[in-house]
């Protein structure tokens, strides 16, 4: 159903008082719903020139696993006359694997200030200048001998990691019209996901997964890098950046009409003008932010202490860290984990499994590309609860069948369809959905350091599952997929009290929803 043209109120926070709403801002900004070459534009770029490459760093590592293992302990022996146990060789690579993630917990917390300090646009190219820096040490990490540069390039590559998930799903929502906002919003889901396929692809051992050829297949994804990163001087900084944090409102209003397009008409600019200079102070104190045409001093940042203490904040904070951390934690890259075997036990090789699974992927891939349409014809909270409890259902049959797997010859094929099933629905909404929530749940204040926190709670996440999974698994067989399942269910319940429709709604109608903590009613019209 989509929402009513009306007019609206401008809800303005302030630490520690109640959201205050301003009346009569009139919002018919969801008819400017054109696809603009800036947006395009901007759109592409950030994705391919950074999300993609972050998915690749995911993927690409497993295949040639075993050979940059085998170097590892060759140069350690030739280096430091140190020679390593298998026990101590296998630590020592999961340094070298969860490293990656700790940079992105890192980089996840540096995002906020990075936001709101360099800019949007500036965050994007930080992260770009890490993905390069990071390429560069794994290409030459061989040839100086250097495990060094190995560990450096992926702490490097997991910190722009960690800011792409924090900041770009933020610089591409705030350039995007309210009717384009989700489908805007999921490109940096759909370019991780597109990225760990490409990795899973170029690390094959058909391509370069080999001894010889692994170091290219780590930096391979640098081309991405240089080539989308050609258009960045000319893309356009965030407008709400740019007016309410940093106050310049006439670079704003250009930025504006540039993303906007030539076709823009002139009541949309001067509704967005006006709705942004209301948020310009806690106080609503509009002499200090100008009429549009001066500059003022004093921008409106929010630390991620003030935000963290902040109990209007505190609903959407816990929604935006449970979607982030719960997609991490909902089983996705268990069940890719464990699919190959289940794969092998339908008489499948071990090389057909590998591939199998990479299909898998694809299909994972599939969906995600439907993603834009889905975010712009069906309601967020639709989605994200079939998706939660879908995944729940299948999570749960998984590991009933995966159990009696030996038992029931058709089992093997069922358990294929559950991994297939489960893929699907994950896809619909706890894949796209978390990397965006944050921009539609916080005004532009607040909004940097949510989206921070949210992307802290998925890489720390992530780390948890890689560093338990594999003791889990080998301790519980089938059940290790339960308490992903009872994640999955628990999310369920706290979306369905607490979550707010976003689609299609300013951040003044949702804002007063969640504003209450706990005692919130969301679903209350």
């Amino acid at each position: 159903m989509e929402p009513s043209d009306h007019e609206e109120a401008s809800v303005l926070y302030s630490p520690g008082r109640e959201p205050k709403i301003v009346p009569h801002i009139n919002a018919n900004a969801r008819k400017e719903t054109r696809w603009t070459f800036w947006l395009i534009t901007a759109g592409l770029s950030t994705t391919f020139g950074a999300a993609v490459p972050t998915g690749y760093n995911i993927g690409v590592i497993n295949a040639p696993a075993n050979f940059i293992k085998s170097w590892c302990n060759d140069t350690i022996y030739e280096t430091y006359e140190s020679v390593f146990s298998e026990g101590n060789l296998e630590t020592f690579w999961s340094a070298v694997v969860s490293i990656f993630l700790v940079g992105g917990v890192i980089g996840s917390l540096g995002g906020a200030w990075v936001a709101d300090r360099l800019g949007r646009k500036r965050s994007f190219l930080l992260c770009g200048f890490l993905l390069f820096v990071g390429g560069v040490c794994f290409q030459f990490c061989q040839t100086l001998s250097s495990v060094e540069l190995l560990m450096a390039g992926r702490f490097l590559v997991g910190l722009a990691a960690g800011l792409t998930t924090s900041t770009v799903p933020m610089y591409l929502t705030e350039l995007a019209p309210l009717g384009l906002r989700g489908a805007l919003g999921v490109f940096c889901s759909m370019g991780v996901t597109g990225g760990v396929v490409v990795g899973q692809i170029i690390s094959l051992e058909e391509i370069f997964g080999t001894e010889e050829h692994w170091q290219f297949a780590l930096s391979f994804y640098v081309i991405l890098v240089v080539i989308f990163f050609v258009p960045y001087p000319w893309l356009p900084e965030s407008p709400k950046y740019l007016f309410v944090i940093r106050r310049r409102q006439d670079e704003a209003v250009n930025e504006l009409k540039r993303v906007a397009g030539k076709k823009v008409r002139d009541e949309y600019v001067r509704e967005q003008i006006d709705a942004m200079r209301r948020e310009c102070t806690p106080e609503n104190d509009e002499e200090s932010c100008g009429d549009g045409q001066s500059t003022v001093q004093k921008p409106k940042e929010r630390t991620i202490w003030s935000v963290l203490t902040d109990r209007t904040l505190l609903l959407p904070l816990v929604l935006v860290c449970a979607l982030q951390g719960g997609q991490q934690l909902s089983g996705i890259n268990a069940v890719f984990f464990y699919s190959v075997r289940i794969f092998e036990s339908v008489g499948l090789s071990s090389t057909d499994a590998k591939f199998a699974n990479l299909g898998a992927g694809c299909l994972n891939l599939f969906v995600a590309f439907f993603s834009p349409i889905l975010m712009a014809k069906f309601n967020r909270r639709f989605l994200a609860l079939l998706s939660c409890a879908m995944c729940a259902l299948f999570l749960f049959c998984l590991t009933f069948i995966v159990f009696f797997i030996d038992d029931v010859e058709w089992f093997s094929y069922a358990s294929i369809v559950a991994i297939l099933l489960y893929i699907l629905f994950y896809q619909i909404g706890l894949g796209p959905i978390p990397y965006f929530i944050g921009s539609e749940l916080f005004e532009v204040g607040p909004r940097p350091a949510a989206m921070a926190m949210g992307s802290l709670a998925s890489w720390g996440c992530n780390f948890i599952v890689a560093m338990l999974f594999t003791t889990l698994q080998s301790a519980w067989g089938a059940f290790v997929f339960l308490p992903f399942a009872f994640t999955c269910v628990a999310l369920t319940v706290l979306l369905r009290i607490y979550l707010p429709e976003t689609r299609g709604k300013h951040i003044s109608q949702i804002v007063p929803l969640v504003a209450k903590g706990f005692s919130s009613k969301p679903l209350v019209p």
